[in-house]
């Protein structure tokens, strides 16, 4: 399997409005273990867990957001969704004493999937710097 680093700049030359892998979870074309849904996210446990609680969050609608840096005002709502669902599932999953919120945006960002998602990692401490 690719680094997290080479995945990152593999997927960086793919055009930003194919179909990724998280399309194919939304439609329920391939399998996820989905731990959260309503109509606007979808949240599931990441396959490659950083922590023992590594949840993926992601907009069932990309509508132009590959990543953060793409976002226009008009994204503000669902941005705000993502971080509210985030809220949720950390307290569904227990994590109590805290938890992190991480954005990867862009190549040197180590962002792999060109669809905006939010990573909720718990379950242990966290350290800082981070990466």
């Amino acid at each position: 399997m690719a680094s997290e680093k080479e995945a990152a700049l593999a997927a960086a030359s793919t055009p930003l409005d194919s179909p990724t892998i998280f399309d194919k979870i939304i439609s329920k074309e391939i399998p996820a273990n989905i731990v959260f849904e309503d109509e606007q996210v979808i949240a599931f446990r990441d396959i490659n867990p950083q922590a023992p609680v590594h949840i993926v969050i992601i907009p069932k609608v990309k509508d132009g957001l590959s990543g953060l840096s793409k976002a226009e005002e008009r994204h503000c709502e669902i941005i705000g969704r993502l971080l509210y669902t985030a809220k949720l599932v950390a307290k569904q999953e227990g994590l109590d004493d805290g938890f992190r919120i991480v954005i990867n945006d862009g190549p040197k960002g180590c962002q792999s999937v060109y669809h905006i998602h939010v990573h909720l990692l718990g379950g242990r401490q966290m350290n800082w710097p981070p990466g």
